[in-house]
């Protein structure tokens, strides 16, 4: 049984996460903060007769600080979404700076949490939690997690779409590495648990990886300006959750793809590196999580000529992603 907080409870994709994560048999505590808003999300969950205790901070009276006191798992979905006409880089002035406050927060109360980050742009946001954790010297590669689950469940639904059974889709895997935004998002569909039909053109395999990619604009086109894919996310973001923490309750055999820290497994991170050809600090594979958090960074595996292609337009991206994020912190020279 775990504490669990949500950092940014009361937005788009903090609500429903948090009633997920409510409903989770496997939570004892929930705890939310957001800078409004957040006592009433509270009291509206603790009606729900689930055995999780629900309580909700604003920022007065050390509001995150205790909001985050004894916590095992962060989720941190606070920022602002996309809008339409928003370049994910008018994003990331915003929403760096919310993530460094929050992370310094969880540096300084909670070190030994694990920190499951999805305010985008994931890319950079990760790296930014990784510095903040550095300058305070509380960063353990293992415990800090890009959630990236909801480019996998897009996979899996379209995937049940195009075999022309949408009941499927629970039970398709497919593993999606790289990034969490755009290009650098790279499904494996050669490696999915249930192959795409032996006619698949390869069109058709360039128009599906390409919704894989983009789907995210597609729901910000849909709302029509009132907003991006929350709910699929707060859903991607509590099937992961779950899986760190059954992890963390010491069961064997999770393996999901996340947004690692590649000295996390240095073995597997290394031969990741060798795979793609560049030393990057952060990519998005398979990940078998254990009580510590990350145990094994997997490889990519065996590729097509399609998707080695896909990595190598991806690895330049997520260079630039990386060094931003790392940039926005300013690490003191030693």
């Amino acid at each position: 049984m775990s504490k669990a907080v949500v950092l940014g409870a009361a937005g788009g994709i903090g609500q429903p996460l948090a009633l997920l994560l409510k409903c989770n048999p496997l939570v004892k505590e929930l705890s939310l903060y957001d800078i409004v808003n957040t006592p009433g999300v509270a009291a509206d969950l603790s009606h729900i007769s689930t055995p999780a205790k629900v309580e909700g901070f604003l920022p007065a009276d050390d509001g995150l600080k205790k909001a985050l006191t004894g916590a095992d798992v962060v989720v941190i979905p606070a920022g602002v979404p996309r809008k339409p006409g928003m370049t994910r880089d008018d994003l990331f002035k915003i929403n760096a700076g919310i993530v460094r406050d929050l992370a310094t927060g969880i540096a300084t109360v909670a070190p030994k949490a694990f920190v499951l980050v999805i305010s985008n742009p994931v890319n950079s946001t990760v790296p930014i939690v990784a510095e903040v954790f550095k300058k305070h010297g509380v960063f353990d590669p293992k415990r800090l997690f890009g959630v990236t689950t909801l480019d996998v469940v897009r996979a899996s639904t379209f995937s049940a779409e195009v075999l022309g059974d949408v009941s499927l889709a629970p039970s398709i895997s497919v593993p999606v590495v790289g990034g969490h935004s755009g290009v650098t998002i790279v499904p494996l569909f050669s490696q999915s648990s249930h192959p795409l039909p032996k006619d698949f053109s390869e069109s058709s395999l360039q128009a599906l990886t390409t919704r894989v990619q983009f789907g995210g604009d597609e729901v910000v086109k849909a709302k029509d300006g009132a907003g991006s894919a929350t709910l699929s996310m707060a859903y991607a973001g509590a099937e992961f959750a779950t899986k760190v923490i059954k992890a963390l309750n010491g069961e064997k055999g999770i393996v999901a793809p996340t947004y690692v820290n590649l000295n996390a497994d240095k073995e597997g991170g290394d031969a990741l590196k060798k795979e793609i050809g560049k030393s990057l600090d952060y990519f998005s594979t398979n990940v078998e999580l254990g009580p510590e958090g990350v145990a094994k960074i997997h490889t990519l595996g065996k590729l097509t000529s399609f998707e080695q292609g896909l990595i190598q337009t991806a690895v330049p991206e997520l260079e630039t992603n990386i060094t931003k994020g790392v940039s926005f912190v300013e690490t003191p020279k030693l």
